[in-house]
C-alpha cells in the first residue's frame, strides 16, 4: 500500500488545471505551422558519442528536435536514451560530438530553468524537503516568485501533500513533483525521460494532454517512453535508437505505415462472389471466416470500387495497419540487449520438490 494516497479532490483539481490550460488562447494554425516549418531545430545533436570505459553507450548519434510538436524518443533498454538526454542537459560529458539547446550547450545558458525543463529521475529530490520547499529552492536560483511555485503544485495535483516530505512520496507522486520542477521556469524546451512511469491512468492522460498543449503553444517537447500505445497517441514525430545508433527519425504515422502490410480485411454477406470479382494475377484472397476475406495486393479504395461495380454489399472494409509497438519491435529486433528466456513464464520450478 502506498504511504501517501492522494485524495480524489486533488485528482479533480489537477484534471481541471489541464482543462483550464486547454481553454487559454492558443496560437493559430498558421502560427503553429510557421513554428514547425521554420527549419530551425531547438535541440541539435551532432555525432554525439559516449563511452563508459569499454562500453559504447551512444555511437555517433545525430538528429534534430523541432518546436511545435511532441517528439518521442524510443529504444530498447540499454539503447542510450537516458544517456543522450543527460548529455543534452549537461549531466554527462560527451566523449565526442555536441548537444546544443537553443543555440548553445545547456551549461552555457545563464538562465537554464527558463530555457529547458528537465525530468530525468523522479526521485532526485532531497528526501527531507517538502514538495513546496523543493520547488522554492529551485525557484530561488532564478528569482521565480513563490506564486509560481503554488501554481505548479496546484497544476500537478499535489496541493494536499505539498507540506509532506518528498521521501514519503510514491513513484507517481514523485513524477508529478518532477514535472512541476520541469515546468517551474516556464521553459520553451521540455526534456522528459519516462514521465508517465508510475502514474495511474488518470495521470497518464493528464501528462498526455499537458505535452500536447505545450507543443501547441510552440514548445519543443522531447520525451522518452517504453509505452508504445501512449507514444502512438502522443508523439507527432519519433526518433528511434538501438545500441546507441539512430534507427529512425520520421513522423510517427510514417513509421507505422512503413511496417504495415498491404492487406485489407473485408466482411460481406456475399464473400464468394466478391472473391471471384477480386481475383487477379497479383492479388491473393484468403477466406478467414464465412463472411470475411483477407485481401493482399489491392488497396481498400479499389476493393470498394469493385464491390460497387458488382453491386456487392460490404459490411466492413478495414486496411490492416501495424501498431507503433509492432513497428518498433520489428525495427529494434536486432538491437535488444536483454532477452527473457523463450517459452518460460516462471523463474521457479514447475513441480513441487518431493519431501524427504
Amino acid at each position: 500500500m502506498c504511504r501517501c494516497v492522494r485524495p480524489r479532490r486533488a485528482l479533480v483539481r489537477a484534471a481541471c488545471a489541464v482543462r483550464t490550460c486547454a481553454l487559454r488562447p492558443q496560437p493559430g494554425t498558421r502560427r503553429l505551422e510557421a513554428i514547425q516549418e521554420s527549419g530551425s531545430p531547438v535541440i541539435e545533436i551532432r555525432e554525439l558519442t559516449k563511452r563508459f570505459g569499454p562500453k559504447l553507450a551512444v555511437d555517433s548519434l545525430s538528429f534534430d528536435v523541432r518546436p511545435g510538436m511532441v517528439t518521442g524518443f524510443l529504444g530498447p533498454n540499454g539503447a542510450g536514451k537516458s544517456t543522450t538526454m543527460r548529455m543534452v542537459i549537461g549531466l554527462d560529458r560527451p566523449t565526442a560530438g555536441t548537444a546544443i539547446v537553443n543555440g548553445r550547450p545547456y551549461a552555457q545558458h545563464p538562465d537554464p530553468l527558463h530555457q529547458v525543463g528537465a525530468l530525468l529521475e523522479a526521485k532526485a529530490v532531497h528526501t527531507s524537503r517538502t514538495a513546496r520547499n523543493h520547488l522554492r529552492v529551485l525557484a530561488a536560483t532564478h528569482g521565480i516568485p513563490t506564486s509560481r511555485v503554488d501554481e505548479m503544485i496546484d497544476l500537478v495535483g499535489l496541493s494536499d501533500v505539498a507540506s509532506k516530505r518528498a521521501g514519503g512520496f510514491s513513484l507517481g507522486m514523485g513524477q508529478r513533483l518532477g514535472i512541476a520542477s520541469a515546468l517551474l521556469g516556464d521553459p520553451s524546451v521540455l526534456v522528459l525521460d519516462e514521465p508517465v512511469n508510475g502514474l495511474d491512468p488518470e495521470g497518464v492522460r493528464w501528462v498526455r494532454d499537458l505535452l500536447k498543449y505545450k507543443a501547441s503553444q510552440g514548445c519543443t517537447v522531447f520525451v522518452s517512453s517504453h509505452l508504445m500505445s501512449e507514444m502512438a497517441v502522443t508523439a507527432d514525430h519519433v526518433i528511434v535508437i538501438g545500441r546507441g545508433r539512430l534507427l529512425a527519425d520520421c513522423p510517427t504515422s510514417e513509421l507505422i505505415r512503413s511496417a504495415s502490410s498491404n492487406r485489407v480485411s473485408v466482411r460481406t454477406p456475399d464473400a464468394g462472389r466478391l472473391q471471384t470479382a477480386l481475383a487477379g494475377p497479383d492479388v491473393t484472397v484468403t477466406v478467414t471466416a464465412p463472411d470475411v476475406l483477407e485481401v493482399d495486393g489491392l488497396a481498400s479504395a479499389r476493393i470498394g470500387e469493385i464491390a460497387l461495380a458488382e453491386r456487392i454489399v460490404l459490411h466492413e472494409l478495414v486496411p490492416q495497419q501495424a501498431s507503433l509497438e509492432e513497428a518498433f519491435m520489428e525495427m529494434t529486433a536486432d538491437t535488444v540487449e536483454f532477452h527473457a528466456a523463450a517459452g518460460s513464464t516462471s523463474a521457479g520450478p514447475t513441480q513441487e520438490p518431493s519431501s524427504v
